[in-house]
């Protein structure tokens, strides 16, 4: 399925229905009185967030959305019916504004949660509402009033705890295919990641947490190189970033401390608020580093970067070193788990294998 987090599209509430004007015509009732009924009311536009879907790509096509009008009111005091509602399923984590304004909305992020988009009009009002004592044959009625007719931007924010930051072919879909379930395209080419990916990690019983890759940034990214920043949107709601290093490029020309500094910049330029996240430097790819100089080059790197935060040596492809990140992990972000939260369908439950 093609991944799409954005997507605009025109909602519209239905219209209610008119008001009748009619009399009681029986026999030996010459003087029957008003009986016109009361018009039904449109149907309205919800959106609720279903955690089993998982892009836009049903609004990039599907772009007007339209409810039932109200039927009008009848004689022999018959209301009409009411129009039936729509509802817009959208995945969790969905951003509703105003296309227009750019207000927001609404943000979905519980499964079930509903949302009025759009509200239908209310009936008119029949003559029988306007019958007085001094006014005992009305003819006067009101037609339905018109539904609300919007024009919607939808944005998607993937809902993680942990979110894989990195230039392209640092490893960042070999260490999520390793710790998770996700089994995301591992290539030795860059921009292998077109879309983000999203795994659980299991811990233990009960004890998991979500990870979300996104495709490798590269310098110059806030100008449009390579993906550019549109997928950066996605690490806004994570509470812990891992920056993945690249220790061993195959070119003895480039610096990983250089590409590691451009990816913070990157990241200041798009979002100071994303910038000040928690943030944990993995040194990846150590396998393809001589034993006996692995700790020098990582100490050296560290002092150049002048990193002052948690390092975490790891061979994401050996599988070394990811127990102790994953716990580590585990530690810093279950604090802020709730305790109602249910895990994701999307996911299996399968414990996987940390080295």
């Amino acid at each position: 399925m093609k991944f799409i987090d954005e997507a605009t599209i025109d909602v519209a509430a239905g219209d209610g229905g008119s008001g009748c004007v009619s009399f009681r015509r029986e026999k030996f009732i010459p003087f029957g009185g008003p009986n016109g009924g009361d018009g039904g009311r449109g149907g309205s536009v919800w959106a609720q967030a279903d955690r089993n879907i998982n892009t836009l790509i049903d609004y990039r096509y599907a772009r007007r959305h339209e409810a039932k009008n109200g039927e009008p009111g009848r004689g022999s005091d018959q209301f009409g019916a009411a129009g039936d509602d729509i509802v817009l399923r959208m995945p969790v984590g969905t951003i509703v504004r105003d296309a227009d304004s750019g207000d927001v909305l609404v943000e979905l992020l519980e499964h079930d949660q509903k949302f009025l988009l759009a509200k239908g009009g209310d009936g008119g009002f029949g003559n029988l509402h306007f019958k007085t004592s001094t006014n005992r044959s009305p003819r006067q009625k009101t037609p339905g009033w018109p539904g609300e007719k919007k024009k919607l931007a939808l944005e998607l924010r993937v809902l993680a705890d942990v979110g894989l930051l990195g230039m392209p072919n640092a490893g960042k879909s070999t260490l999520i295919a390793a710790i998770s379930n996700a089994r995301p395209k591992i290539a030795d080419y860059p921009f292998t990641t077109l879309h983000p990916n999203l795994g659980v990690v299991r811990v233990g019983p009960e004890q998991s947490f979500v990870v979300a890759d996104i495709p490798g940034l590269i310098e110059g990214a806030s100008e449009g190189a390579g993906l550019g920043h549109q997928f950066l949107r996605h690490l806004q709601r994570t509470r812990l970033l891992l920056h993945i290093v690249d220790l061993a490029p195959f070119d003895d020309s480039v610096d990983p401390v250089a590409q590691a500094r451009a990816i913070v910049a990157e990241l200041k330029k798009y979002d100071p608020a994303l910038h000040a996240k928690p943030r944990w430097l993995v040194l990846n790819k150590l396998d393809m580093v001589p034993a006996d100089e692995r700790a020098a080059r990582v100490k050296e790197f560290v002092r150049r970067f002048r990193w002052k935060g948690p390092v975490f040596e790891i061979s994401a492809l050996a599988r070394e070193g990811l127990k102790p990140l994953v716990e580590r992990i585990y530690a810093q972000v279950a604090p802020h788990h709730r305790d109602d939260r249910d895990p994701d369908p999307r996911f299996t439950e399968e414990p996987s294998d940390h080295g």
